[in-house]
């Protein structure tokens, strides 16, 4: 006979006769046998399922170690690095021959390092120090000698790309391309634009010693220049004879865009009827200052857009009410690098201007300055641009219309300055043929 474990009757076939089976008679001692056979096989599952729950979790924790075990070693902090630190602070403390070992100094140039380690000469990182530098200089004041400093990337030398008027570097006699050598005695070469930078600033009243490699020179040139606070007028404006009028712009900074805004309606006023626009060693600076003043300028369109490690797209765009409409010629040279290259690259494509000079440098990508929590931050390469016709122009430069080299020596003796001079003989004619148009 079979019965189930509820101990209730069921019909099952028997020899090919449907007679029903027979309830048992011992009813007691079969309830307490099915009852504990229930109970052995209920803990028997119990302990299946507990043993299953158990070999679960322990796998998952083991996916789990794995998991983080393979994120540590895809990062910079994790147990070998952290050990390694140690060992590297612990050697400095037993063996370095300087006692006095100032620890924040160390752990600023381990984070430095990391950023200096990814090989971009443009991604940097800046002390709380270094961060209220760089937003007075965005602001157009610092204290400084008064000469913007670039970097030529094949050689990793610094550079002088400008000098302000009427400033101490000025006075002393430094000019554009002269190469920064040293800086009170210490040898730049290696070191980052930032930190060249950071040496030459100092305090108010304070002097500095460059020495300086210049072209032409049998040995190198020794400097003594004054810091002073240095509020850089990013724009300057002036009139010529028959309408010519020249606006410079030597850096694209906070106050660059109004200072341009003012420059070109003085101008205006005045009866301009062309413009010299001179972008020569403009090293760049903010991408939203040199779009508003592109949209002074530009038809309606693509000023610049840039793209992003994963190809995601930024635009920015002109709506053309404020193109500029009369003879335009733009002066650039191979210091006019970054920004002043947007500007130039986007006149060109458009064909509002000529472009006068030689190849501007080359600097087609964007930095982004990322503010970190203790008040540090890292600028870092985010992207790169592209001219209105997708032009990128790292590396390459923008050619200019006309090739017209820059005469040094004559200028550096008398002041001439002969590209200058061309650029406003070429805005002259094409007034004169607009107005024989006419």
């Amino acid at each position: 006979m079979e019965y189930n474990l509820n101990n209730y009757p069921n019909e099952y076939p028997n020899n090919g006769n449907n007679n029903q089976m027979q309830q048992p008679k011992k009813d007691g001692a079969n309830f307490l046998g099915g009852f504990f056979a229930g109970v052995v096989l209920s803990v028997v599952a119990a302990c299946f399922v507990f043993t299953g729950m158990r070999f679960y979790q322990a796998r998952q924790m083991q996916r789990e170690e794995e998991a983080r075990a393979e994120e540590e070693a895809d990062s910079l902090v994790n147990d070998m690095t952290m050990g390694k630190l140690q060992v590297i602070e612990e050697t400095i403390g037993k063996y370095y021959y300087q006692e006095d070992v100032d620890k924040k100094t160390l752990e600023e140039g381990m984070y430095a390092g990391v950023i200096a380690s990814l090989g971009d000469p443009y991604s940097t990182y800046y002390t709380e120090e270094d961060l209220e530098e760089l937003m007075d200089q965005t602001e157009g004041i610092y204290y400084g000698i008064g000469a913007y400093v670039g970097m030529d990337v094949e050689t990793g030398l610094a550079h002088i790309s400008g000098v302000i008027d009427d400033t101490p570097a000025q006075e002393a006699g430094l000019r554009d391309g002269d190469v920064i050598y040293m800086v009170d005695n210490e040898p730049m070469q290696g070191l980052e634009l930032s930190e060249v930078v950071g040496n030459i600033k100092g305090l108010e009243g304070t002097k500095v010693h460059l020495t300086i490699y210049r072209e032409g020179e049998n040995d190198y040139l020794e400097f003594d220049v004054e810091r002073r606070k240095i509020e850089s007028p990013t724009v300057k404006h002036e009139m010529y004879d028959g309408g010519v009028g020249y606006i410079q712009i030597t850096e694209f900074d906070d106050v660059t865009v109004n200072q341009f805004k003012e420059a070109l309606a003085i101008l205006r006023g005045q009866g301009m009827k062309g413009l010299v626009l001179d972008l020569r060693a403009n090293p760049g600076g903010n991408l939203n200052a040199v779009v508003e003043i592109a949209q002074q300028m530009l038809p309606e369109g693509l000023i610049v857009y840039t793209e992003d490690r994963n190809g995601k797209r930024t635009e920015y765009s002109s709506d053309g009410k404020k193109q500029f409409d009369q003879p335009l010629v733009v002066l650039i040279n191979g210091y006019s690098a970054s920004a002043s290259e947007i500007l130039a690259g986007a006149i060109k494509d458009y064909g509002i201007g000529t472009l006068i000079g030689t190849t501007t440098f080359g600097k087609g990508i964007v930095q982004r300055v990322i503010s970190l929590s203790d008040g540090t931050a890292l600028k870092l390469t985010v992207s790169s641009y592209f001219t209105p016709k997708g032009n990128n122009i790292h590396g390459i430069g923008v050619e200019p219309d006309e090739v017209y080299e820059f005469d040094g020596d004559r200028y550096y003796d008398d002041g001439y300055d002969n590209q200058l001079e061309h650029a406003k003989e070429v805005v002259a004619g094409m007034i004169g043929e607009e107005e024989g148009n006419d």
